[in-house]
């Protein structure tokens, strides 16, 4: 049997959930017999620094790290890291993004402008888009915190786990006060 390896980057700005995001879908993979492999969250992860994590699974797994060219999935939690790693996916590849847009510094100091139309750009550059306002959808799940987990919906609808096993992981991750609104958080996600 072949070994496939499924490669998938979460990307963001510190301070948006990555790490939970990384750990949910761990859990679910964990959760159906996969070897996986999560790297730490790269980058500045304080607030304002672009993160990333990779997580990869498959019957066996030698290495955390994804190259260039070899990511099946991106998930980015704002518009502008979406594009900054497009070069990591692979041919026939996915982005699922949110479509907030969160200044970086150069843009705050007036060094540069936020670039325009980066899902039209992304499309056109032959790239499978799903873009959507996850913040919106995070805020009527009651938190706005909850952007991570509204993304895992979405990025569930294109892997072969069930509902239930995304909600189970959840179930183990999230803090019980905090319980529902994430599982309504992430059935807007799927929708």
């Amino acid at each position: 049997m072949e070994n496939k390896v499924t490669n998938i980057m979460i990307v963001g700005v510190g301070g948006q959930g990555a790490l939970l995001a990384s750990k949910t879908l761990g859990q679910v993979l964990l959760d159906a017999g996969y070897d996986v492999k999560v790297s730490e969250v790269h980058g500045m992860s304080q607030r304002g620094g672009s993160v990333v994590t990779y997580v990869r699974y498959g019957k066996k797994v030698y290495s955390p790290i994804i190259d260039k060219g070899e990511a099946d999935y991106i998930v980015s939690f704002e518009l502008l890291e979406a594009a900054r790693y497009t070069d990591y996916l692979k041919k026939g590849g996915r982005i699922v993004v949110n479509t907030q847009q969160i200044d970086p510094m150069p843009v705050i100091t007036g060094a540069a402008q936020y670039p325009q139309d980066l899902v039209e750009k992304m499309t056109e550059a032959a790239f499978k888009v799903d873009a959507m306002d996850c913040l919106s959808l995070a805020k009527e799940a009651g938190t706005a915190k909850s952007v991570n987990i509204v993304l895992m919906g979405r990025l569930s609808k294109y892997m072969d786990f069930p509902e239930e096993a995304w909600l189970k992981a959840i179930e183990k991750l999230v803090k019980p006060q905090f319980l529902e609104m994430n599982k309504k958080a992430f059935a807007l996600g799927r929708v």
